[in-house]
């Protein structure tokens, strides 16, 4: 829970850089969070099924919209690219693919121009 809300408080922070950790377990509270507020919403009643979403369930997806981008630009710097690598997500399934792998990629070790590691330890090539 502590990664999903050091993700809130750098609401809008699209410098540094974001371990995996703290960017998958915000994705994983989101998810959790979006389920609940689905459910909630298709019990009251306003839940759009076109949509996929619902009142409660939207305001929230609101909510988290700029966050999650920080995040996610975050992440990339991570690896050591910039956050225009975001962009990928338009190209139908490829660029999903490709945004996934990066994602699940290993930081890069040491400082990059981005900042320093956020493990916090010099990691050494092997």
């Amino acid at each position: 829970m502590n990664w999903y809300l050091e993700v809130l408080r750098k609401y809008s922070v699209f410098t540094g850089r974001a371990r995996r950790k703290e960017y998958w377990f915000f994705q994983l509270f989101n998810i959790i969070i979006l389920i609940v507020l689905a459910v909630l919403d298709a019990s009251t009643g306003t839940l759009q099924p076109e949509l996929g979403l619902g009142l409660l369930s939207g305001l929230y997806w609101l909510a988290v919209l700029l966050p999650g981008l920080a995040v996610a630009v975050r992440r990339l710097h991570d690896t050591n690219r910039t956050g225009w690598w975001l962009l990928l997500v338009l190209i139908p399934l490829l660029g999903g693919i490709i945004l996934l792998v990066f994602m699940l990629l290993d930081s890069q070790p040491g400082e990059n121009q981005h900042g320093p590691n956020p493990k916090g330890v010099m990691a050494s090539p092997v």
